[in-house]
């Protein structure tokens, strides 16, 4: 069956595939280790599992997470909530055609066109939803390595076990970042039912709109002078101790 989609829509398709798929990657690409929230948080993460390792009372980590774990949830519900929504218009056959069809601002030229465009929306919301769900077995994950945690005075063994929990963390959050970023695709595949220049706009208005917050928001600025304070401070402590400076994590 041939597809009714115009020069224009294959374009804008074109380009929302491209934005959806190869932006992490690509963002991973350009922050080169530096200047992303993303790939700064990694280092903050570090911190925390290596404080967390060397405290005697872990209530405190065990709290944050668990707050973490209940907004996860909560995404990971209104996810749901939105692909029964959009797969309800989807499975409404010809009367959610019509009724689409009927409004002045929804540019759908056949139930075909239409059924497409709703099917990017549960398709995008469905890659965020998945996102939540690793996120939340992650956190749970590493809510036992916290219980597990034991209480030594061995400094290497407490640096060794912070740095295996930073390396569940760090995936952990960056799977719920992928889940969120979901919402602005989202909204960027359903801006398809307003045509292909309104689908175009939106889905570069939103890469745009996360690279700054990545990287111009006034957020990614105090994150990243976090950063350097925890480097610098443990650049000294490494002098002292004789201890060379730690790489990068991977921040995706």
């Amino acid at each position: 069956m041939r597809l009714p989609l115009t020069p224009l829509d294959w374009t804008a398709l074109s380009i929302f595939l491209v934005a959806w798929i190869a932006y992490e990657p690509l963002l991973k690409a350009a922050s080169r280790g530096r200047g992303l929230i993303n790939t700064d948080m990694t280092i903050i993460r570090m911190a925390w599992m290596q404080n967390m390792a060397r405290r005697e009372n872990r209530f405190m980590d065990g709290q944050l997470l668990g707050l973490t774990l209940s907004s996860n949830s909560f995404f990971a519900s209104s996810n749901l909530i939105l692909i029964a929504a959009a797969a309800g218009a989807l499975f409404g056959g010809e009367r959610s055609f019509q009724s689409a069809s009927s409004l002045i601002v929804v540019k759908t030229s056949s139930r075909v066109l239409f059924e497409l465009q709703i099917g990017l929306v549960v398709l995008t919301l469905a890659r965020g939803l998945l996102a939540f769900i690793w996120s939340i077995r992650q956190v749970n994950y590493l809510l036992a390595v916290i219980g597990a945690a034991p209480d030594t005075e061995d400094p290497k063994f407490e640096t060794a076990y912070g740095d295996a929990s930073a390396r569940l963390l760090n995936p952990a959050l960056s799977a719920a970042n992928a889940g969120v970023r979901g919402y602005y695709f989202a909204l960027a595949a359903a801006a398809w039912l307003f045509g292909p220049w309104a689908f175009m706009a939106a889905t570069l208005g939103a890469v745009a709109l996360l690279v700054w917050r990545q990287r111009r928001s006034p957020a990614a600025g105090a994150v990243a002078d976090l950063r350097h304070l925890l480097e610098g401070l443990k650049a000294q402590v490494g002098a002292h101790a004789g201890v060379p400076k730690a790489k990068d994590e991977n921040p995706f």
